[in-house]
């Protein structure tokens, strides 16, 4: 590493956390329905939405009525997807005159962006047209994006709250996320794409006479607006194929580090968000410490991994440096590295390198940052949630050690919610290892590997493990486009998605109901170094230790086989 790496890291920390708390306490402001400085140009399109849409804001739901719109409004979601991307060949906007897609790849997609996932068993540019990539697949990266923040705000107000059953409204929270949220931050980015050299233009693809005198169709479309969303929304996929690493979807240095601040941007901002909730900001730093000592982790164990010398150039009279296969070398590895753990600790999916080529456990880093549910920093709502079922467990765990009733601010932990905490540790275990072992196990499932030994099986695990836990980030490699795997990495992915939010609406209702005691000076501080500590081990210990025989046949053998 060099001055440069060091500085470009710096930059990064100083853009993600200096503006986090004056944006967490923005989206607070925004969710309660209080004025800011947004407020005179959209507030009367949000009065506008309400109006058409016959929405009452003063009316609240408990978590029963919550949950039920937030379904209804996915499942209408995924049927609309579904149908575009089915019907896009009669479709305008497609100037390429692209067919739609067959019914798998077309579910297995639509699932994808409703469940804020972005996994792409296609190439973008070349399997989609305008109109599916706008109305289709940005629609939903925003909305799946406001789902999340939606449920952390209910989340957020059933632990605040006291003696109630009501934990906001759907329609509003959905509202306010999109339209103060997402908007306007989305159309800051793209300008500086746009700004960087990013296409934003409805003309065709741009044709092109090569030296050799060949025909060369360049694509073009509206893909800065797309990006922007796809990385402020942590929703990962993108406009072209090879997603960041094209010139034309990552341009230059400064968009490099534009798009990797804005993945964990809004997350880093909504951990303050939830102190504002609970009316104390201990608790924002001490979760947001932890996510930083899981991040300078993963950060440091990979750029250690991806500094070492290629093992079987040992013997030759040649000096090494940091392998670039893989890696766009306007970049280098350090920002490829960086990518890659960000990418990985968000619920994001996009990559500036291939991760296929990263050293087995730089792709291991990868792997465990997703497998321990994407709580470090996280997707837009759906990482602090995760996160906070840890916290409920860590402070589980605790009482259990010290022998006293749990409880988190005042809210007693009883067995229901303990039960529900324990359904949201088998996500994770059921969507990698159950359904990654049915495909590892079947001929013909196990035939879109395409490396022999361990390496093809950390092929097939990464793309497991992104599904479940809603990254949509992948091994190239894989050959994920076959009915089966579309099928099942859908179903891994509704799993990933569903199997956090349902247990989480009802631990929020449950805890909106209780009333709160006094915290006292007998009471467990959950904002202490001791509770950053005891929160860190959970995570490693509950999250990490259910994947370790799986870790251990796929990056790790594959690293003792190259000989590093």
């Amino acid at each position: 590493m060099n001055s440069h790496d060091v500085l470009l890291i710096v930059a990064f920390l100083a853009l993600v956390l200096v503006p986090a708390p004056f944006l967490g306490r923005f989206y607070y402001k925004v969710m309660e329905g209080q004025r800011t400085f947004l407020s005179p140009v959209f507030l009367p399109v949000e009065r506008a939405i309400y109006r058409v849409c016959g929405i009452h804001p003063d009316d609240e739901q408990n978590w029963k009525s919550y949950t039920l719109a937030l379904l209804a409004f996915n499942l209408a979601g995924l049927a609309l997807l579904f149908a575009i991307l089915l019907l896009q060949g009669g479709l305008p906007l497609n100037p390429q005159h692209l067919p739609g897609l067959e019914w798998t790849l077309a579910f297995n997609t639509a699932v994808s962006f409703v469940t804020n996932t972005n996994w792409q068993a296609y190439s973008g540019e070349a399997s989609l047209s305008y109109l599916s990539q706008m109305l289709g697949l940005t629609v939903q990266n925003f909305v799946s994006a406001a789902v999340g923040l939606a449920v952390l705000v209910a989340l957020a107000r059933g632990i605040s709250r006291k003696s109630t059953s009501n934990l906001g409204n759907f329609w509003v929270d959905l509202t306010r996320a999109t339209l103060y949220g997402l908007i306007p931050l989305c159309l800051l980015l793209a300008l500086l794409l746009v700004w960087q050299g990013v296409p934003q233009t409805f003309l065709d693809y741009a044709h092109a006479l090569t030296v050799q005198g060949a025909d060369q169709s360049i694509p073009l479309g509206p893909a800065a607006s797309q990006i922007a969303i796809k990385q402020l929304g942590t929703n990962g996929g993108g406009f072209f194929g090879v997603n960041s690493a094209h010139p034309f979807e990552n341009p230059t240095i400064w968009s490099n580090l534009f798009e990797v601040v804005s993945i964990i941007l809004i997350p880093a901002a909504l951990v303050f968000t939830f102190g504002h909730y609970v009316k104390d900001l201990r608790q924002s730093r001490a979760i947001l410490g932890c996510m930083l000592v899981l991040f300078a982790l993963g950060l440091g164990a990979s750029l250690w991994a991806e500094y070492q010398p290629n093992p079987a150039l040992s013997a030759l009279p040649v000096e090494q440096a940091a392998p670039l296969e893989g890696k766009e070398s306007r970049f280098g590895t350090t920002a490829s590295v960086l990518w890659s753990v960000t990418t990985t600790a968000a619920s994001n999916g996009s990559v500036n390198a291939m991760h296929d080529s990263l050293n087995p456990l730089s792709g291991m880093v990868a792997m465990l940052n997703m497998m321990v549910g994407e709580v470090i920093f996280g997707g837009v709502g759906a990482g602090l949630y995760g996160m906070l079922l840890f916290v409920l467990i860590a402070v589980f765990l605790a009482g259990l050690m010290v022998g006293r009733t749990p409880e988190y601010l005042g809210k007693k932990l009883e067995a229901r919610e303990v039960r529900l905490l324990v359904a949201t540790l088998l996500v994770m275990p059921v969507g990698v290892l159950v359904l990654g072992a049915i495909a590892a196990s079947l001929p013909g499932p196990a035939s879109a590997v395409s490396n022999p030994g361990p390496h093809g099986f950390s092929q097939l695990l990464y793309a497991y493990t992104s599904g479940t836990a809603n990254n949509g980030s992948a091994f190239g490699g894989f050959g994920a486009n076959t009915p089966f795997h579309n099928l099942m990495i859908a179903l891994a992915m509704l799993i990933g998605r569903f199997g956090y939010i349902l247990p989480v609406l009802a631990i929020a209702g449950s805890l909106a109901a209780k009333k709160a005691t006094p915290v006292g000076p007998n009471s467990f501080p959950t904002h202490g170094l001791l509770f950053v500590s005891l929160l860190t081990a959970t995570i490693l210990l509950v999250g990490g230790l259910n994947f370790l025989p799986t870790l251990v046949l796929g990056p790790v053998a594959d690293h003792l086989t190259l000989g590093f």
